[in-house]
Order: C-alpha cells, then sequence, then structure tokens
C-alpha cells in the first residue's frame, strides 16, 4: 500500500514539474490536486484559483512549491487513512532525528504563501525527482532560493510615466519650495505679499495635485488583453463558438479602479459564455448565427465610467427569476413587479437558476459577490439589461469622483445642533435657504420642499443624529440640495459655514456597523476635524426608513 500511494503522488508531483518548466497546462495540474473541487464561498479566493488555471496569473517558484506542498499533505492524508502514518512508513517523508510535523508545517507555510504577495527570485530552483522517496522528500526542504517581495499579481505594480509629466512634478516641487521661501523669509511684516504667496502656494498645490491624479490613471487594456485568454479557453472548453470583441480599452482610469474590476469581470464573463450563451444546438433552434458574440466595452460619461459585458444568447427570463425568487422568500406572490425590479433579484444572494453548478461558473457563488465587490470598494453600482431570447447586459457604473472617499477632495462645512460636519461638494447640487410655504408635511410624517418648482425630500440633519437643533426657524436654516445618480433631497442644517478642501481619512474601526450612521468617515480641515457624512448612504437609511413606515401602515 504505501508503494501505491507513494506512486500515485509521483505521478502528480511530476505532472506540477512539467508545469514549472514548460508553463504549460497549469489547469491540468490543479485539476490533478483536486483544488478545482474544493467548495469555496469567497468570489475572491475562487477568482485567483480561476486566474491561475486560465493562464491570467503567472506561475513562479512560490506556486510550485505550494503545489507540491498539497501533495505532501495528501500524502500524510493517504498514509494516515492506510494506517501507515508512523516512523517506519512516513521514513520517506522525514528526516532522521526529526519530528513528525516539521516537515508538515514547513509545507503549510509555504503553501499559504501562494495566497499571498507573490516573491520572484533570482534563480527558479524546483526540486528535482529522483527515484528515492528519501532524496525527492528532502529535496523540496532543502531548495529555499533568494527571494524579494513583489505586489500581489492581481495589482498593477508598476505604472508608465511620460518624462513630460515627471518634468511637470519636478518643477511644481521647485514651486512650492520657492513659494515656501517667500513666505518663511518675509515674516507677517508684509501681508500683502503673505497673502500673495499663499494664494500661489494653493494654486502651487492644486497643479500638484492634479498632476498625481493623472499619473494615476491607467488603460483598462492592462486588464482587458488577459480576457481574451480566459474567454477563448472556457469557449473551448464547454465547446462553444463565440466571437469576444473588446471596445474601449484605451480607456484610463485610476490605479485602484482598474486593480477591483479585475475579479468582478471574471465572473461577469464566465457567466456570460457558460450560461448567457446557448450552444450550437440551441442557438440554430432559435433561428441564430452558430458564433456566439459576447462584447466587453467600456467609456466614459460625464462623471462616471461604464464597463459592459454583454452577450446575444438566451437572455434572462423574468418569469422564472419571479417565481425562483418567491420560493426564496426574495419576492411576495401577489405584488405587481417591474421588470427591472425582476432582473435585481439576480443580484440578491445566494440566488441562482442555474439548473446545476459547474466548474466554469457559479460553483456556489452568485452575482451577489460581484454587486457587492463594486458597492463596496469602488461606490459603483450594477444594472442589467436583457431581452429574452436575444441576450443580456450587464453594465458596472463608477463614479470617478468617488472613487475616492479618502484623500482631499471639495467640501462644505456646515453647523447642525452645535457641531461641525463636512457634506462632499461631488453630492452638492446647490444651497438653498428655504421659504416657510414651499416646506409641506405629508401624512406619513414626512417633509418636502419646493426649490424652484422643483419638489425634493426635506432631510433634517438634526432629527437623523439625534441632534437639537441650534435654528428653530426653518426660514433662518440653510438647506444642501444634493443629487445621487438620478435622486435628489434636500438636507436641512443649521448654518452653512464655507467650502474648503479637507482630507478625509476613513475610521480605523467599523463606525457605520456599530451606530448604523451614515458616516463616511472624518476629515481633517487643519485647525480642527469633523466627521463626514455619507450622503449617499443617508439617503439610502431616509428610503428605507419611508419603505418601512408603509409596511408598518399596512399591516395596522
Amino acid at each position: 500500500m504505501q508503494e501505491s500511494i507513494i506512486q500515485c503522488i509521483e505521478d502528480i508531483e511530476k505532472q506540477i514539474l512539467d508545469v514549472a518548466d514548460t508553463g504549460q497546462s497549469v489547469g491540468d495540474a490543479v485539476e490533478a490536486l483536486g483544488l478545482t473541487h474544493m467548495k469555496l464561498s469567497s468570489a475572491g479566493v475562487i477568482a485567483i484559483l480561476d486566474m491561475l488555471t486560465e493562464g491570467i496569473t503567472p506561475l513562479n517558484d512560490d506556486i510550485v512549491t505550494a503545489m507540491l506542498g498539497v501533495c505532501e499533505a495528501q500524502k500524510r492524508f493517504l498514509f494516515a487513512l492506510s494506517g501507515q502514518l508512523d516512523n517506519t512508513a512516513s521514513m520517506g517523508m522525514m528526516e532522521t532525528g526529526s519530528s513528525a510535523t516539521a516537515p508538515m508545517e514547513e509545507n503549510e507555510e509555504e503553501a499559504a504563501k501562494a495566497f499571498e504577495a507573490p516573491e520572484e527570485s533570482t534563480e527558479a530552483e524546483v526540486p528535482e525527482q529522483t527515484d528515492e522517496p528519501e532524496a525527492k522528500q528532502k529535496e523540496p526542504k532543502a531548495a529555499k532560493p533568494k527571494q524579494e517581495k513583489q505586489t500581489a499579481s492581481q495589482a498593477i505594480s508598476s505604472i508608465r510615466v511620460p518624462t513630460d509629466s515627471l518634468d511637470r512634478v519636478i518643477e511644481l516641487v521647485g514651486k512650492l519650495m520657492v513659494t515656501y521661501a517667500v513666505i518663511a523669509q518675509g515674516g507677517t511684516s508684509n501681508l500683502a505679499q503673505v497673502t500673495a504667496s499663499l494664494r500661489e502656494l494653493d494654486n502651487v498645490i492644486s497643479q500638484l495635485q492634479q498632476e498625481v491624479d493623472a499619473i494615476r490613471l491607467v488603460p483598462l487594456k492592462q486588464i482587458f488583453m488577459p480576457m481574451h485568454r480566459l474567454v477563448k479557453s472556457l469557449s473551448q472548453k464547454i465547446g462553444k463558438k463565440l466571437d469576444f470583441v473588446v471596445r474601449g480599452d484605451e480607456l484610463a482610469l485610476d490605479k485602484t479602479i482598474v486593480e477591483s474590476l479585475n475579479e468582478p469581470l471574471v465572473h461577469l464573463l464566465r457567466n456570460a459564455v457558460d450560461h448567457g450563451l446557448e450552444d450550437a444546438e440551441g442557438r440554430k433552434q432559435a433561428g441564430k448565427n452558430d458564433t456566439g458574440n459576447v462584447t466587453l466595452a467600456a467609456w466614459r460619461k460625464g462623471d462616471s465610467a461604464f464597463i459592459q459585458v454583454k452577450d446575444d444568447g438566451k437572455g434572462l427570463d423574468p418569469d422564472r427569476i419571479l417565481n425562483k425568487a418567491i420560493e426564496k422568500g426574495l419576492a411576495e406572490e401577489d405584488k405587481e413587479y417591474e421588470k427591472d425590479e425582476i432582473l435585481n433579484f439576480v443580484l440578491q444572494s445566494g440566488f441562482s437558476t442555474a439548473e446545476k453548478i459547474t466548474d466554469v461558473s457559479g460553483r456556489g457563488v452568485g452575482m451577489d459577490a460581484v454587486v457587492n465587490s463594486i458597492r463596496n470598494t469602488l461606490d459603483g453600482d450594477v444594472t442589467i439589461e436583457s431581452e429574452l431570447g436575444k441576450g443580456a447586459a450587464f453594465t458596472i457604473s463608477i463614479p470617478l469622483d468617488r472613487s475616492a472617499n479618502e484623500g482631499i477632495v471639495d467640501a462644505l462645512v456646515a453647523r447642525v445642533g452645535g457641531e461641525t460636519y463636512i457634506v462632499p461638494s461631488r453630492d452638492v447640487v446647490e444651497i438653498y435657504m428655504p421659504k416657510l410655504h414651499e416646506v409641506v408635511e405629508l401624512p406619513d410624517g414626512r417633509e418636502t420642499v419646493d426649490v424652484r418648482g422643483e419638489v425634493h425630500s426635506l432631510l433634517r440633519l438634526a432629527d437623523l443624529l439625534d441632534l437639537e437643533p441650534e435654528v428653530k426657524d426653518i426660514r433662518m436654516a440653510q438647506a444642501i440640495v444634493v443629487r445621487v445618480g438620478d435622486y435628489k433631497a434636500a438636507i436641512l442644517v443649521d448654518e452653512v459655514l464655507r467650502q474648503q478642501q479637507v482630507v478625509i481619512t476613513g475610521f480605523t474601526v467599523p463606525v457605520e456597523e456599530i451606530f448604523h450612521i451614515p458616516i463616511l468617515g472624518y476629515g481633517m480641515m487643519g485647525e480642527s476635524d469633523a466627521l463626514v457624512i455619507d450622503t449617499e448612504e443617508m439617503l439610502q437609511h431616509f428610503q428605507n426608513r419611508v419603505h418601512q413606515g408603509k409596511r408598518k401602515d399596512a399591516t395596522e
């Protein structure tokens, strides 16, 4: 039995070493280790495994070492099952005089490195396979190449920067130094000169910030190009003919946005190829061309970027989705739903209409993983367009000015109930002083305000934060009209103090989860700090409260 176990593991190890030499058939080696059959609940872990098997993540020494470590663990497991895990039977796995757990601890540590930042070595050292098990087991332990840390393969570790951009940055830094010297040497005797110097300093800092933001821009081509190989591999694996078209890959976005889009796009493309497109026979019956079409497109409109994955497959069946939603308790059976509302059930946690889980897409992780990644990381959203029998399109929208929830932003500084709060200017439409006759209280307790003929919901920030407003007369208060998407509302505050740039920093603890208040973080303004209002979360909180009130009234 011992020889049979060793022979089985040696065959897998030989396959891994062949992959290390050629760089080909990584997926077969991962399949041989049984890693593709693991039930994983994290979309992120699934994505990094998929990117390895599809060739998006380059194979390195650490991954090879970790795969060999998995072989060691499997060998110990099989020895334990056969009752031969003792000093005699495991002689080929341990050095004389060493503890039985020492090699295993080393291999577990090495295997964990495969899911951390990969490291590169000056020389590729892969343990050689020998005929003797003992020599073969000692070799991986002895092989420890010199390694240097680098960022994870999913991250963009380097950016090409034009030399003229660097020259402009150096020039602006020089201007900063000169302006600082003028202020330092002039003192406070000449206030006019100090004022002019501070104005110049503010101008230089703004230009420097713009240049640095421009340097961080990365073309989407960096993540779109590997998708060709992914889609081609998937189509060959499941036997579907398709044309893959990429548009707009020259669009440049911030580095953090591009990095965060990788995993959601892999998930959407896998779903489009596996679930969206019909097979050749199904397309013939639907009167379509044998070859399907999958399009990955990107474009910018205003202050938002859009990335779309579109296919000309069978589309989404609203009736089937609604029945499934009712079955899972996500929808009410006697309620009428719009088509968009029905399609959005697909984005709910645990929702799936797939008849079976395949090794290509799904695997128990639904579209909610994609949506949560986009919403939590990028403050974006996912919308669905579908026509039954003609295809579906999933569009990711990312507000570019909203991608910097931490950093230097323009903001309004307001006072409410004796406290100071910050409202990011990116959401602000205007500041308005309401008149008494423009404010209307609705039967359900909500208030609206008429702003130049346009009616908005009126949200009293003091009530939401459980504060006592200093300004009782609404005619003396000020309303900050904000817009999030297509929805507008007016936030009532005691007074808007000023507009200035602030540095927004997130909390080190999850404050918003503990207190359930719409706070984005705190803003540093130089002389003091203040909490930053998350207007999007505030509007969502208000809408949820309205819906809860309606449901309560319906039950009474």
